[in-house]
């Protein structure tokens, strides 16, 4: 059975410490996976290794130690086969986000998955229900592109028969070598850790500080765009309905509400809000969008919100949409440049610093 890791530096809950982005939670069919401060807490011992956690982390911060969805994307694509199935390739369908179901079907016409092995399933509970979202949803977009690619759900039942060698303990013996040895070391740990029934809290170190300021674009984006450059462009560009797509979005900017205070693109993980040299601006990219929501968690003033729409026109000719522009003045102050869209004549610093000042003397109105 695979064992879940976290890594703390791709988690976008440490971004802001307001973060809504609990998907890993409400998707764990055991209750593994907990949050109750910045970082997941996971109890491994509970942990049924299904990983449909992984699929559904926007940042792919979630994975599992021995199977690589990456991996299964081009195995899958390598065989002959079009049956997805978790006594075949996967440790669950669940386990398969919706954007790899999306590129296999985008590129193979045509795949299956297995749901003959869902009755009676002790996690069925929670990962059929999401298996029947991420199937539904990948039909949707698949239909908005006007694909001619198709997902079914079948009751295969697929199995398959594995003959287990037994072997004497020479044998056993004769295969610690030093070649093996970590292998077998990190076997052991992991037996530990699952045998550990508890909550294991995960905290920042160092190195995940330096690592969080990186932009970063999950494997399955990527994956899901070199698929689309290699299937034909719809007749139409269709706008889909934004609640149907879970994976990224359109953003909408209110000029009047927005502070320039440029926390939304400096804490944007995938790069998707940017701006220029002179911070004059604020542009958008849907195209590298995870839709985590850390931007609209940052945002004080809620200037920025979702677009109740989406165009498919983004998957196929991706656009950067300029959300919002600054004046850039120079503080009378302090003389640094700064970024404003009001007539303010000192930066922020300064602006706090005099407000801190009259309040010390009091003095109610601006001098």
């Amino acid at each position: 059975m695979s064992l879940i890791h976290l890594s703390a530096s791709q988690c976008v809950r440490p971004l802001a410490k307001e973060s809504e982005c609990r998907k890993c939670e409400a998707v764990c069919p055991t209750g593994a996976i907990v949050i109750e401060s910045t970082l997941p807490s996971i109890n491994f011992s509970t942990c049924v290794g299904c990983g449909a956690c992984h699929a559904i982390c926007p940042s792919e911060a979630l994975g599992l130690d021995d199977f690589s969805s990456t991996d299964f994307f081009f195995d899958f694509l390598e065989e002959g086969g079009n049956i997805i199935s978790c006594e075949k390739n996967v440790p669950c369908i669940a386990g398969v986000s919706v954007e790899h179901l999306i590129s296999l079907a985008a590129l193979k016409k045509e795949i299956v998955l297995d749901m003959g092995h869902c009755e009676g399933c002790d996690i069925a509970h929670k990962c059929k229900t999401q298996i029947l979202h991420n199937y539904d949803e990948a039909c949707y977009i698949l239909e908005a592109m006007e694909s001619d690619a198709k997902i079914t759900l079948e009751n295969v039942a697929y199995t398959q028969e594995s003959a287990q060698n037994e072997s004497s303990r020479r044998d056993f013996l004769r295969s610690i070598n030093l070649k093996t040895f970590a292998k077998t070391r990190l076997d052991f740990e992991r037996e530990v850790q699952k045998a550990t029934d508890e909550l294991v809290e995960h905290t920042l170190q160092k190195a995940d500080i330096a690592l969080l300021k990186q932009k970063k674009i999950p494997h399955k984006r990527r994956i899901l765009f070199s698929a689309i450059k290699r299937v034909p462009k719809p007749s139409v560009f269709h706008t889909i309905d934004a609640n149907e797509i879970s994976f990224t979005s359109q953003k909408v900017m209110d000029e009047a509400k927005c502070t320039a205070c440029q926390m939304c693109y400096r804490l944007c993980p995938s790069g998707a809000l940017t701006s220029d040299v002179k911070n004059s601006k604020i542009d958008f990219d849907p195209l590298l969008c995870i839709k985590c929501h850390v931007c609209h968690d940052v945002c004080e003033s809620d200037a920025i919100t979702l677009s109740k729409a989406y165009s498919i026109k983004e998957f196929f000719e991706p656009s950067v949409q300029n959300l919002v522009s600054f004046n850039v003045r120079n503080c009378r102050e302090c003389g640094m440049s700064f970024s404003t869209n009001s007539n303010d004549k000192l930066c922020y610093r300064c602006k706090i610093e005099e407000q801190e000042a009259r309040d010390l003397w009091g003095i109610e109105e601006e001098y």
